[in-house]
């Protein structure tokens, strides 16, 4: 039986982060899907039920997880990928928080005015990717992970992060020989690369159509 529980819409969207983790972790999960246009329109009683008013939930057997980072900490927690003292998890929570501010403006972007702002916006990313691509520099010389040789909870956020961006405008990367070569080494994963390729994970889009 799945040990967790991710109760989330049918997108990738925020929860897709804690779920290319637990794959390539090689845990199992049960997905409850709820569908968004319901949720919005106030006809799901979970939501009354939740913390915040917001998904995805995370059930790992009675204890229950909300906020999308929050589930991703504690994952990483569980399954080693957290560092090892606290220098290396301030770093690591670093790269996290700065892959949420990228984030914060792409879904700005998609959901509110992607026609319209599609070309600025790509215009301004090289700077907002400029940093990751320093980091692995800096940290793994272009070969390992963004924090060092070690996978941790940040890098499924990245991953997810650039995967988006590459849906959005698949030549996004082109100038950031590092963060290609990043994604192609984590996507070749076994574990990760099978749960890509499933038809469960294809059958979800990257962001919602409200």
């Amino acid at each position: 039986m799945p040990g967790f529980v991710i109760t989330y819409f049918p997108v990738r969207g925020r929860a897709e982060s804690a779920r290319l983790l637990l794959a390539d972790q090689g845990a199992e999960w049960k997905e409850e899907v709820v569908s968004l246009q319901k949720w919005i329109a106030g006809e799901v009683a979970l939501k009354k039920t939740t913390v915040f008013g917001q998904l995805p939930q995370l059930k790992d057997g009675d204890f229950v997880l909300y906020q999308s980072n929050t589930i991703l900490r504690y994952l990483g927690q569980k399954y080693g990928l957290y560092g090892s003292n606290d220098k290396e998890k301030a770093l690591i929570d670093m790269v996290n928080d700065g892959v949420e501010d990228v984030r914060h403006s792409y879904i700005r972007l998609v959901l509110q005015n992607l026609e319209t702002g599609k070309q600025k916006y790509l215009e301004e990313l090289p700077k907002h990717l400029r940093p990751f691509e320093g980091l692995l520099s800096k940290y793994s010389k272009g070969s390992g992970f963004i924090t060092g040789s070690k996978i941790s909870y940040a890098d499924y956020s990245l991953l997810d992060l650039l995967q988006n961006h590459q849906n959005l405008d698949p030549d996004c990367l082109e100038s950031f020989p590092l963060l290609s070569a990043y994604v192609e080494r984590m996507t070749s994963r076994p574990k990760l690369k099978t749960y890509q390729e499933s038809e469960a994970c294809k059958s979800r889009p990257f962001t919602p159509k409200i």
